[in-house]
C-alpha cells in the first residue's frame, strides 16, 4: 500500500509540474470538443500518458481505467481510475479550480461478481491535487484524510450558512435533474454552486469549505478519489437512494452526515 501512494503521489506531482506551465500559457483556440457540454485539450492527453506511465513502469500487471483512453491492462485485483484534468473548462479559461483525481480500487474478495467488475472493488486510495492552488489531497481505506499532510474533517454545520456544490453527467436527463436541484435550493434561498469540478468540489465537502455536493450520472473518475476522502473525513456518500455509493452507481450525493436527508429530498422532489 505504500509503494501504491508513494507512486500516486509522485504520478500526481509530475503530471501538475507539466500542467501548471501548460496553463499559464493556454490559447483556448486549441480546444477540442468532446461532446457540447465538455471540452477536450492536448493537456488532458499529456497528463493522462505521464501518469498511465508511471504506473505501467511500477505496476505492470494492474488495470487502469482512464477519462480519455478508457479500460487497459490486465484483469487484475487493482484497479487505477484516473482523470488527468478534472475541470478541463477550468483549465482553459484560466480559472485555478481544476485538478488531477486518482483513485486504486481492489476487489472484495466476499463479493460473488468477478474480479474486475467495478460492484466487487473497493477504492482503497483517493488522491487529488490541484496544483494551481498547491493542494494534495490524500484518503487511505485504512486511515484518514488529509490536506498537505494535515487531516481534514468535515464541517458541523447543519442550517443557516449550508453551502451546496452541485455538477452532472453529459446526458440532457443528467443536466435537467440537476438544473432543477439548482432550481429549488436557490428559490429556497439556500447558496448552490457550480464549482467545475466534481473532485473539487468533494474534497472541499471532506475538508469542511462546503456541506454537500450531488451529481446526476456522475463518471467513477470524477468522482472516485473523491469518495474515500469525503468518509475518511467523517462524510456520508450515497446514490440517490440513501444506499452507499459504489464504483458504477452513477448519480451520488456527499455530504457532511447531517444535511444528507435534506439534499436527498431535495433532490428526489418531483
Amino acid at each position: 500500500m505504500n509503494n501504491i501512494k508513494k507512486v500516486a503521489i509522485a504520478a500526481v506531482k509530475k503530471s501538475g509540474k507539466m500542467l501548471i506551465r501548460e496553463y499559464q500559457n493556454f490559447d483556448r483556440g486549441t480546444i477540442k470538443l468532446k461532446s457540447h457540454h465538455e471540452v477536450l485539450t492536448r493537456n488532458d492527453l499529456l497528463s493522462e500518458e505521464i501518469i498511465i506511465k508511471e504506473i505501467n513502469n511500477n505496476f505492470p500487471n494492474h488495470k487502469i481505467l482512464s477519462e480519455e483512453m478508457g479500460e487497459a491492462g490486465h484483469d487484475s485485483e487493482y484497479l487505477w481510475i484516473i482523470d488527468p484534468i478534472d475541470g478541463t473548462t477550468n483549465f482553459s479559461m484560466h480559472n485555478p479550480l481544476w485538478c488531477i483525481s486518482l483513485a486504486v480500487a481492489k476487489a472484495n474478495k466476499d463479493t460473488k461478481c468477478p474480479i474486475g467488475h467495478l460492484v466487487s472493488m473497493d477504492i482503497i486510495l483517493g488522491v487529488i491535487y490541484a496544483p494551481v492552488l498547491d493542494e494534495l489531497y490524500v484518503a487511505e481505506l485504512d486511515k484518514g484524510a488529509s490536506l498537505n499532510g494535515k487531516k481534514i474533517q468535515v464541517s458541523n454545520i447543519k442550517q443557516g450558512k449550508v453551502l451546496n456544490t452541485f455538477c452532472h453527467g453529459r446526458k440532457i436527463v443528467h443536466i435537467k435533474k440537476a438544473l432543477a436541484y439548482y432550481r429549488r435550493q436557490k428559490l429556497a434561498e439556500l447558496d448552490c454552486r457550480q464549482m467545475g469540478s466534481a473532485a473539487i468540489e468533494l474534497a472541499y465537502v471532506a475538508c469542511g469549505r462546503v456541506e454537500s455536493f450531488v451529481a446526476p450520472g456522475a463518471n467513477d473518475w470524477d468522482v472516485a478519489a473523491g469518495v474515500l476522502l469525503v468518509r475518511k473525513a467523517g462524510g456520508m456518500v450515497t446514490d440517490f437512494a440513501g444506499q452507499d455509493w459504489k464504483l458504477g452507481n452513477g448519480d451520488i450525493a456527499a455530504s457532511n452526515g447531517k444535511v444528507h436527508r435534506e439534499i436527498l429530498r431535495v433532490i428526489n422532489k418531483k
